[in-house]
């Protein structure tokens, strides 16, 4: 067995699980990382993963990896980006164990990020969210269930691992309703609930019974969901909410659109980006400005504010009907 191998274990064993305590998120994106590289190496050399040395994965070799991943994989900049974080990684834990291979090393760790275009973020607006919350059927416990699960999702703005993290003992709906998790980064934090949504839990929690450390959202046998599982249940209301809100049809919409949309209803409200990111756990408030460049409202008003005096502010209005056609193209 070549020094890659106990190379990379250690790097799982000892760096993200026993010093970093790597979320298991983060332990599942590395190892499917290092599956794909290992698997392209094989590929390439003719070796066996576990003939593979460190000489092996060169700089050239991962540069290739990485274009194969965009080019053969169909992957997005942002996923190539992120292989490339967990390859650096690797190699920087490697630069301890393995130093006859520091200059193989260095020529790695200083291949580049790849700059890529950041479009704006996809967000719900409020008849939007409205008829998503309306489309579940509340006859039904699975009914109740996602309507439960949809109404705290777009008032509380968490992620996905977080809602299908939460146990019936983080759901505090007496005085000072709220919801306790813990967040990417380990960071804990306590979102506050709406009176409308503390409505709609307290029914749902008295009907779910359970003790507290049970999953407060479950699958009819009692297990907790899956990612995969809210993703589906998401994308059938949004098929039945677009009957009577044709808006969503035009709208790709994820379980991270309803965190982005509780973002957006805060901004509308008047609450600052500083306090957004503390509700949304971002490790940074710039994390959080996504959404000021989202917000047309706010440019309106920060352009009318603009406006030269005895100008009357508003949107551009076309005189003719023709003409009107003609803007629309």
């Amino acid at each position: 067995m070549t020094i890659l191998a106990p190379v990379l274990e250690g790097f799982f064993t000892e760096r993200l699980m026993t010093q970093r305590r790597a979320s298991p998120n983060t332990i599942a994106a590395y190892r499917d990382t290092f599956k794909l590289l290992l698997g392209y190496a094989c590929q390439r050399t003719g070796k066996r993963p576990s003939r593979l040395d460190i000489a092996d994965l060169d700089a050239p070799l991962i540069s290739g990896f990485l274009q194969h991943l965009e080019t053969v994989r169909g992957n997005s900049i942002t996923t190539r980006n992120a292989r490339l974080a967990a390859i650096h990684s690797l190699f920087g834990y490697a630069a301890l164990k393995a130093p006859e291979y520091a200059a193989l090393i260095a020529r790695v760790l200083a291949i580049p990020a790849k700059r890529h275009d950041h479009t704006t973020v996809n967000f719900l607006a409020l008849p939007e969210i409205e008829a998503l919350l309306a489309a579940p059927d509340t006859t039904t416990w699975h009914g109740r269930r996602d309507h439960a699960l949809l109404m705290l999702a777009a008032q509380t703005g968490l992620r996905v691992s977080e809602l299908t993290g939460l146990n019936i003992v983080d759901a505090h709906l007496g005085t000072g309703p709220h919801v306790y998790c813990v967040g990417k980064g380990r960071k804990e934090r306590c979102t506050p609930l709406t009176a409308q949504t503390v409505k709609v839990l307290t029914p749902w929690l008295a009907e779910r019974g359970g003790d507290g450390p049970d999953p407060l959202f479950c699958a009819r046998r009692g297990g907790r969901l899956s990612r995969d599982a809210v993703e589906r249940l998401l994308a059938k209301y949004v098929a039945i909410a677009a009957n009577t809100c044709p808006s969503l049809r035009a709208k790709t919409v994820s379980p991270h659109t309803l965190r982005h949309s509780a973002a957006m209803s805060l901004l509308h409200a008047g609450v600052d980006v500083t306090v957004i990111a503390l509700w949304l756990g971002h490790e940074s408030p710039t994390s959080s400005r996504v959404y000021l460049h989202a917000d047309m409202e706010i440019k309106e008003r920060a352009l009318a504010r603009t406006t030269p005096p005895n100008t009357k502010p508003g949107r551009y209005q076309a005189p003719d009907s023709l003409l009107t056609f003609l803007d629309g193209l």
